[in-house]
């Protein structure tokens, strides 16, 4: 029997930018390929999860990066530049 194996998973730094709509996470393309995120994705912090996030690729980004709406992230008490495990959904 042929077990499921998990979508890949990384540890990125999280960043807070006030430019960035809500609900919009952006990501470098090639760590969106890496993640096979396609559309959506979880934001994982301390093993709970915090955010689902529609990805937007954007070469700028450093690849061990997620940039994600300053607001939002205070309202889920995220920290700039915290840790978090991204996954797609």
């Amino acid at each position: 029997m042929a077990s499921m194996s998990k979508p890949p998973e990384k540890r990125l730094r999280l960043r807070r930018k006030e430019d960035t709509d809500k609900g919009i996470g952006k990501l470098n393309p090639s760590t969106m390929k890496y993640l096979q995120i396609n559309e959506k994705f979880e934001v994982v912090v301390a093993g709970k999860k915090k955010l689902e996030l529609r990805a937007f690729p954007l070469p700028d980004i450093p690849e061990n990066e997620v940039w994600a709406n300053a607001e939002e992230m205070r309202v889920q008490g995220l920290a700039d530049n915290s840790i978090a495990t991204i996954r797609k959904i």
